[in-house]
């Protein structure tokens, strides 16, 4: 069963989208070139600048973008519990 969410009402909609069981597709537009997007979601250091979870700094990026290397975030914040997310990358092609 495909479903679709409104994540984020504001200049530009974040989509989501599940199209099976084991997919999850994020959709947004942004005035910038399509190269500087890529770096802003691939670049560590980039990545850290924008990505937050509430009241937690990103302490852990790591991103192998070959096809079987992994992704690792960690977010941390002053009395909180670290929140954290990791995968595998199975597939990458241009959009």
């Amino acid at each position: 069963m495909r479903k679709e969410y409104v994540i984020l009402k504001n200049i530009e909609t974040l989509k989501l989208t599940t199209p099976t069981e084991r997919e999850v597709v994020l959709t947004r537009v942004f005035n910038a070139s399509r190269e500087l997007v890529f770096e802003a979601c691939t670049v560590p250091a980039l990545l850290m600048r924008w990505m937050e979870a509430p009241g937690r700094l990103m302490e852990v990026c790591e991103i192998d973008l070959r096809v079987g290397g992994a992704y690792r975030f960690v977010w941390r914040g002053p009395g909180k519990p670290d929140v954290g997310m990791h995968g595998v990358y199975r597939e990458g092609r241009a959009a």
